[in-house]
């Protein structure tokens, strides 16, 4: 598939861009190699390919809390914009 210079200029004109002269002829070299690599991907034959909805087999997986102690906590809270009772104060989430 290719793309004229024209096409991309009214492509460009729906998507409020501004493209200069410049930039047009990069553009358009981009956006003919995305088209030919989508044709590509496209030919492909997927018949015997079973379809895969993630990349592993874990499914929730989850880790135990620990509760780990901190032993320099003023060190910790030195960056803190405010603190309060030795620990962060945020504000009020809901």
């Amino acid at each position: 598939m290719k793309v004229s210079k024209e096409e991309l200029l009214h492509i460009a004109k729906l998507a409020n861009l501004k493209i200069n002269d410049d930039e047009s002829e990069s553009y358009l070299r981009n956006l003919n190699d995305i088209l030919n690599f989508a044709d590509v991907i496209n030919k492909l034959d997927t018949e015997n390919i079973s379809e895969t909805i993630g990349s592993t087999d874990n499914v929730n997986v989850f880790r135990e809390d620990e509760i780990k102690v901190f032993e320099d906590n003023a060190a910790l809270l030195q960056n803190a914009p405010e603190e309060e009772d030795n620990m962060f104060k945020i504000p009020k989430v809901i």
